[in-house]
């Protein structure tokens, strides 16, 4: 019987210095690893290579565990040549460190297959190759663009057996339907390397929205594609057989989906049953708007909510097509979860064509004193490869940084036409500290209290999180995770190798240093909880951002927002909104 090995590799990137980001226990699970692990598992559950094939998996996350070249070559020419290496869900970001891992596995003649977002943008966008995935195909490496089911795996799996990989799988121009396919599913030893086990599912893919700086829907469609409640209790039940029950939603937009309450009320059927379920998942502005929506999720186990707030200026909004964000609706938004003891974070985009320096940081003073938001992930504004902000800058020749390994949305890859380089660095670095500096985190504590939140140690968890990972290992809070490992023999080619003698006291002080500071702000943190918890006074606590709305009440948020917007037909849209929530108010009392 013929044996094949079958490596499912879910690449990291490289830090500043050169080394793969990689940590003892990582935080975020890939959700595109899971479903190509099950996708495979289903294939050789299929026994699609025939009945003398034995086929073996092997799965690996970068960001937590060694993948190391040298052991995969020795376990191809030991096992007898059957040998496919996937390089799954690669980001662009990602796509240097992609590239690096296949190179000697090619110069071995081993398959090699790279998909994920930087391909299949690159692919779907773009009118001719760019120079790294040309350089990538003249190594002899395979790309697969679009998604992986309705049995397209099983293509590069029978050609990945028998050496023989296409030069691109190309499925861009159909998306397939997802329902009643195998389900993402990550082994219980893979779990536990995530940073407080969570998995991770999808029940939707595609877009409706039109975002110019967003890749998905030029990659997953704007058509969306739904599993079925019995899929999902499928994904929930063979979780809890692994003792797993906390899991990230990873669909761009649950609340979009048009069979939320379907899949909400099975989660509530299968809590009644006896299963603990915690989740969390990413919603946009308008999801308070819609019938029990709120009120059906949390009880369905929704903690955690991820919104894409991008910017509280209606003229940014409107450059990047983001018009589903309605400014006048944010703060009953945000308080409509607040009520629920939902951790709220919101991504924050910085370096739309109408901010300044000064612009940022005065709008980041208004959402802190306006708006409950628990946290703040910032990014610079990005055109990444498969957006429609990439495509143009492209055709109109826009310097972009040609090292794909910035684009984290962590780094400026390109320039700014109201900000200098310095000033919009300087903007994303101040707006970061002035969210987290220590009056405002304890605002944030304040509130949690005062609107008795059963999640006031998670709140005090993620500041931390949000703020240190930042400010002490350099990396956006959601690629981070605890206790950073560098290895010094896998530094990006063309870096110099350093000396042992000098790299290790320098690592082992970079990670002592970043871990002991971690410590202590969750050490402070806790403290102001515990201070503010036993204030009697602190259940009275009442601010802007947390007051019951009032007809009466001038709503400087409001007033805020619209002195931002140069068009009047938003103002009187916002006039509109208001007189509208003057009467719901009427009406509720």
């Amino acid at each position: 019987m013929a044996t094949f090995d079958i490596h499912l590799i879910k690449p990291t990137r490289y830090d500043d210095d050169g080394y793969p980001l990689q940590w003892w226990r990582s935080l975020i699970p890939s959700n595109s690893l899971a479903c190509v692990v099950g996708l495979v598992q289903d294939a050789i559950d299929r026994r699609v290579f025939g009945d003398d094939v034995e086929p073996r998996m092997h799965v690996v996350d970068e960001t937590h565990t060694k993948v190391e070249p040298r052991d995969i070559v020795a376990r191809h020419r030991a096992g007898g040549g059957h040998t496919l290496v996937c390089l799954v869900g690669v980001q662009s970001n990602q796509f240097p460190r992609a590239v690096d891992i296949a190179r000697p596995l090619r110069a071995a003649g081993i398959p090699v297959c790279i998909g994920g977002f930087h391909v299949s943008g690159c692919i779907s966008m773009l009118d001719e190759l760019p120079p790294d995935l040309r350089e990538a195909q003249d190594l002899g490496i395979s790309f697969f663009a679009g998604e992986a089911e309705e049995g397209r795996m099983d293509a590069v799996l029978r050609d990945g057996f028998a050496g023989r990989l296409e030069k691109v799988y190309d499925h861009l121009a159909a998306a397939p339907g997802i329902a009643g396919a195998p389900i993402p599913l990550l082994d219980p030893r893979e779990i536990r390397r995530n940073l407080s086990s969570y998995t991770s599912f999808d029940l939707g893919r595609g877009c409706p929205f039109e975002c110019s700086f967003c890749t998905i829907i030029n990659v997953q469609g704007r058509k969306s594609r739904f599993r079925t409640p019995d899929d999902l209790e499928k994904i929930i039940r063979t979780n809890a057989a692994q003792g797993v029950n906390r899991f990230i939603l990873t669909d761009d937009n649950f609340a979009r989906n048009k069979n939320w309450e379907s899949f909400v009320d099975r989660l509530l059927e299968l809590r009644r049953q006896g299963l603990k379920i915690r989740l969390a998942m990413q919603v946009d502005t308008l999801a308070h708007r819609i019938p029990r929506f709120i009120e059906k999720v949390t009880r369905a186990g929704a903690d955690q909510v991820f919104i894409g707030l991008e910017s509280i200026n209606a003229d940014n909004l409107e450059a990047v097509k983001k018009r589903q964000n309605r400014i006048e609706e944010y703060r009953e938004m945000f308080v409509a979860w607040k009520r629920r003891s939902v951790v709220i974070t919101c991504g924050y985009i910085i370096g739309f064509p109408n901010d300044t320096k000064e612009a940022v940081l005065r709008d980041i003073e208004t959402l802190k004193r306006e708006l409950p938001i628990d946290t703040i992930y910032l990014n610079y504004l990005t055109p990444l490869p498969g957006s429609e902000d990439h495509r143009r800058a492209t055709l109109a020749g826009v310097w972009m940084d040609p090292d794909m390994n910035k684009y984290d949305l962590g780094h400026r890859v390109t320039h700014h036409p109201r900000m200098s380089d310095e000033e919009w660095e300087a903007a994303y670095r101040e707006a970061h500290e002035s969210f987290y500096d220590w009056k405002h985190m304890e605002t944030v504590i304040r509130r949690a209290v005062a609107l008795r939140s059963k999640a006031q140690k998670t709140t005090v968890n993620r500041l931390m999180a949000y703020r240190e990972t930042v400010r002490l290992e350099h990396t956006a809070k959601l690629e981070a995770g605890y206790i950073r490992i560098r290895r010094r023999r896998q530094r990006r080619p063309g870096l110099p190798l350093e000396n042992p003698l000098t790299f290790h006291p320098k690592a082992w002080w970079s990670t002592t240093r970043a871990l002991l500071g971690q410590i202590a702000t969750l050490a402070r943190l806790r403290l102001i909880l515990w201070r503010v918890a036993r204030d009697p006074a602190s259940l009275d606590y009442v601010d802007a951002a947390i007051r019951p709305p009032s007809k009466d009440e001038d709503d400087t948020f409001l007033a805020a927002a619209r002195t931002t917007e140069t068009s009047q037909r938003r103002a009187e849209r916002a006039d509109a909104a208001k007189a509208a929530k003057a009467a719901r108010i009427d009406a509720a009392q």
